[in-house]
């Protein structure tokens, strides 16, 4: 397991190794960052971007939560962490593209199919609950089709980076670039069994990279 004096040796590690040969890199950092990618992906301890990707630092910009959620444009409410984020790579780091992540074997995606936390209180459960009820109506549409097992999981995956690829197109000034052409937004799904990374392609299918 995992502990803070695990962590300070893996500082020691990168400090003597890798920052070390990026040292020209994190110099250049310093003054600021310029990433041309946002990828927004789960907490999942298991799906890190710069290690599923190879990204050098300063390269993407990240935003993590659970299921790897976007929600839809509102100005009252609650959830706006990743609004903030969001906001903050279009309108100030102004990337080019965002990339939703979701993943295999997503407990969030989970709990949403089978709505194990449904009734949970905040603190037990009830803060998940109310923040993957963002994927309601894909899962209702997910079990009609394929049922709460692993072939509805692997569907509600897909589905809920759709979802949130809908939500991004819901925020004026995401939309407003995307139809001028200065901001592109993809969605793949990472499979944590078999490592295979699957685009969704124009045809709104998902692909083998």
């Amino acid at each position: 397991m995992t502990r803070m004096t695990d962590l300070i040796e893996g500082y020691y590690r990168f400090r003597g190794g890798e920052w070390q040969e990026e040292r020209e890199r994190w110099a250049e950092l310093k003054t600021g960052q310029s990433p041309r990618v946002m990828i927004i992906a789960c907490s999942d301890s298991r799906v890190d971007p710069a290690t599923v990707f190879g990204t050098r630092p300063g390269e993407v910009f990240v935003v993590r939560n659970v299921a790897n959620l976007v929600p839809p444009f509102e100005v009252g409410g609650g959830r706006h962490g990743v609004s903030a984020a969001l906001e903050f790579a279009v309108t100030k780091l102004e990337v080019e593209e965002i990339l939703v992540l979701g993943h295999g074997a997503c407990g969030g995606v989970n709990a949403a199919l089978t709505r194990s936390l449904e009734h949970a209180a905040p603190g037990e459960g009830g803060f998940v609950a109310h923040w993957i009820d963002l994927l309601d109506e894909a899962r209702d549409r997910v079990l009609a089709k394929h049922g709460d097992g692993p072939e509805g999981q692997a569907a509600l995956e897909q589905e809920g980076v759709r979802v949130s690829m809908a939500n991004l197109m819901t925020f004026p000034f995401v939309k407003e670039r995307v139809e001028d052409g200065r901001l592109s937004i993809h969605g793949a799904v990472f499979a944590i069994a078999d490592g295979k990374l699957r685009v969704r392609d124009e045809n709104d299918v998902f692909s083998a990279a």
